[in-house]
């Protein structure tokens, strides 16, 4: 059971990562018109601060890297909770929506803030936006995976 569990949390982590990593790179494009390099780069300096942005491939590795951890710490999380409290995998779909916001808000009022990723004003659209991404591509597919894994 537990082998069984852990490899659905790394298929999980695989997928919602890249979900998530693809939309924001393509979100990025149709800001930019420019690759998702950036992105990865804007992932790196939580921890290298604005040294990431000059820093080559390396930094988009470890933006890479961090993606997949925070993914996973994401996805191990739910699995957990989705174990404690069997319930919520009954209403599928509003509990995808939920950690999406959820999931929103932990990293844009806990993690972004403390960590060394340069600052910007809040705009709605961009929240908004992001929120959508982190339902669609993490939340609901989390959801649905952990719900049919239960049986």
């Amino acid at each position: 059971m537990l082998r069984k569990l852990q490899t659905v949390v790394l298929k999980s982590t695989l997928l919602i990562g890249t979900l998530d990593l693809l939309a924001a790179g393509i979100q990025y494009f149709l800001k930019t018109g420019k690759g998702p390099a950036p992105v990865l780069k804007f992932i790196a300096s939580g921890v290298f601060g604005l040294e990431a942005f000059s820093g080559g491939d390396i930094m988009i590795f470890y933006g890479i890297l961090f993606h997949y951890l925070i993914a996973f710490s994401f996805s191990l999380f739910f699995f957990v909770i989705g174990t404690i409290f069997p319930v919520i995998l009954k209403a599928r779909v509003l509990t995808g929506i939920v950690y999406g916001v959820l999931i929103w808000i932990v990293m844009n009022l806990l993690v972004l803030p403390f960590s060394n990723t340069p600052k910007s004003d809040f705009q709605w659209l961009n929240a908004g936006i992001g929120i959508l991404i982190l339902i669609f591509c993490v939340g609901l597919p989390l959801s649905f995976i952990a719900s049919n894994t239960r049986g």
